[in-house]
């Protein structure tokens, strides 16, 4: 069986246990019990993965709701778009120099337009750019913004960030019929 290794912030957290119980039987998936919270902090979280824990056959990897997140006094967002693609680079980047064989990235989810930190712009900006630059550099695009985003009343939680039960079952089921190709 193939080891997958699931990376991202809350929204992998929610979907996470339905992939691994849907793969059960073809492959090994695994994920890290801590929040990958925003891009940099994944950075750190893959580098500590691989060095502990070894190389896996797919990684499936998501980042942006906190690094598209403009939380006042801060101007502007967590983390400026051009630095948002550096370090999705250097993710990318130290995956490919542990061996990891498949790579596939998944867009932000979108939140409710009555959430005050994101806005729908941003997180069209942001994951414009980075399907963008995955796309350059020949990475699979696991799309769960366009899912969510026709449905963000369906989807999204009371928070208006999160997702609720129903959000957390259809990402699942479209990251294990993405996932299902590298097996």
């Amino acid at each position: 069986m193939k080891n997958i290794l699931l990376l991202g912030d809350s929204i992998s957290m929610g979907y996470r246990e339905y992939v691994k119980e849907a793969l059960a039987e073809r492959a090994n998936v695994q994920f890290s019990e801590e929040n990958g919270r925003y891009v940099k902090y994944t950075l750190h979280m893959v580098n500590q993965w691989i060095r502990n824990v070894g190389t896996p056959d797919v990684v499936h990897w998501n980042n942006g709701i906190w690094d598209i997140s403009v939380e006042p006094p801060l101007q502007g967002n967590f983390t400026p778009l051009p630095e948002y693609l550096y370090t999705l680079g250097r993710v990318l980047q130290t995956l490919r120099e542990a061996g990891v064989k498949d790579i596939i990235f998944a867009t932000t989810t979108y939140q409710k337009p009555v959430f005050p930190n994101n806005s729908a712009r941003d997180t069209d900006l942001y994951n414009d750019a980075a399907r963008a630059m995955m796309l350059r550099e020949g990475i699979e695009v696991n799309d769960l913004g366009a899912l969510v985003k026709p449905r963000v009343d369906e989807f999204v939680c009371e928070d208006n960030l999160h997702l609720n039960e129903a959000g957390y079952r259809a990402c699942a089921t479209q990251v294990v019929q993405v996932l299902e190709k590298y097996l």
